[in-house]
């Protein structure tokens, strides 16, 4: 089973906040009155959980041509190893690599900020392109910010056993807009729709009837509608409090709700805590069962489209090494950050033991930044 195993992918989505749908998703916090500032950002992840480890480094890069022009370069690593309830029980262990890479570019014209980037993520049976654009604009005087953003994906899926090779076309739409309403609270509001069409499914997992394995088979279309709403409260100036709350559903009948709360302080003038949690639970989707009864058009018994819940507790603490660098670097900071993750699943079984599966994870970062 390859890494578009649906733990990693999960992993994926948790760690990478240069990410493009993050940062599109991000995009209606941002102000567009300046350019962000210049920097070089380096992090190594660790992730352990389910029988998944996931390791690998990251490295980010901005420069900025006058004070209308600003470029970026990503670079991300994943070593995959991966033995999880999935793997064991219908495949055998394995270890890959994925490598992505991508480039951005945004001009400040005015008040509006407009952004276009290119990704590609590679590893042996997922190759993944994704082309970005995105606008944002300040209003009323820059207490307000508007922003739209458009992503396409064009994936291949393929097995490395097989000469099996598909498709998926993925498209993106965001829409947010954000508010200073007093001079300690921003607020922000997103809305998220995301269209695919071709191979959804995993071409290693199977899905089971009266208890004999057979092929997974999934609709080829999915749409998915999501709203977030989130704020942030400046107590005092050395502490935040941080709270988002988030609603999905698709057309596969899945419904989901997210609840994060975070708080931020400042211990001295060097060091920032910040300790935070996130609860998740979602529905079933309508296709997917543990153990069918008899044949559908459509069966899943990927875990991650059961009915389940997980939590997560963490957090980080960074420290400011130093201002007026040598080399004319202007600041640097480091950040190590530690999450616990519990996944409990309410109808998805361990075929090893019969019993409702559930896991614990740990992820590890330790993120470097300049400016200059």
């Amino acid at each position: 089973m390859a890494a578009t195993d649906r733990i990693a992918n999960a992993y994926h989505r948790l760690r990478r906040p240069v990410a493009i749908a993050a940062l599109l998703s991000a995009a209606a916090t941002l102000s567009a009155a300046t350019l962000p500032e210049e920097r070089v950002q380096a992090m190594y992840h660790s992730y352990d959980g389910g029988g998944v480890q996931v390791t690998g480094p990251a490295l980010n890069a901005r420069m900025n041509f006058g004070t209308q022009l600003s470029t970026t370069a990503d670079y991300y690593v994943d070593s995959i190893s991966a033995a999880s309830v999935d793997v064991v029980t219908s495949a055998s262990p394995y270890s890959e690599q994925r490598t992505e890479y991508g480039v951005g570019i945004e001009w400040l014209y005015g008040d509006a900020l407009v952004s276009a980037g290119y990704a590609n993520s590679d590893e042996s049976d997922y190759e993944a392109d994704t082309y970005s654009l995105g606008v944002s604009q300040d209003v009323f005087g820059g207490m307000t910010t508007v922003a739209m953003a458009y992503s396409h994906g064009d994936d291949v899926v393929s097995r490395v056993d097989t000469d099996f090779e598909d498709s998926i076309d993925r498209d993106n739409f965001l829409l947010g807009i954000s508010q200073i309403l007093t001079p300690r609270l921003l607020t922000a509001l997103n809305y998220e729709a995301i269209t695919e069409d071709g191979f959804l499914a995993n071409p290693y997992r199977s899905a089971r009837i009266l208890g004999a394995q057979v092929p997974e088979n999934y609709p080829r279309t999915r749409t998915s509608h999501a709203v977030a709403a989130s704020g942030i409260y400046s107590h005092s100036r050395e502490t935040s409090v941080r709270g988002s709350y988030r609603y999905f559903t698709d057309t596969w009948e899945i419904g989901a709700h997210t609840f994060e709360l975070a708080y931020s302080h400042y211990i001295n003038p060097k060091w920032i805590a910040d300790i935070r949690a996130r609860y998740y639970t979602q529905d079933a989707a309508s296709f997917y069962s543990d153990n069918f009864d008899r044949e559908y058009n459509y069966m899943a018994r990927d875990k991650e489209l059961s009915t389940f819940d997980s939590w997560s507790a963490g957090g980080s603490l960074s420290w400011d090494l130093a201002r007026d660098l040598p080399l004319g670097l202007r600041q640097a900071t480091v950040t190590m950050s530690y999450d616990y993750i519990r996944f409990n699943y309410d109808d998805f079984t361990d075929l090893r033991d019969g019993e409702l599966y559930e896991f614990d994870s740990h992820v590890f970062q330790l993120f470097f930044s300049t400016w200059y």
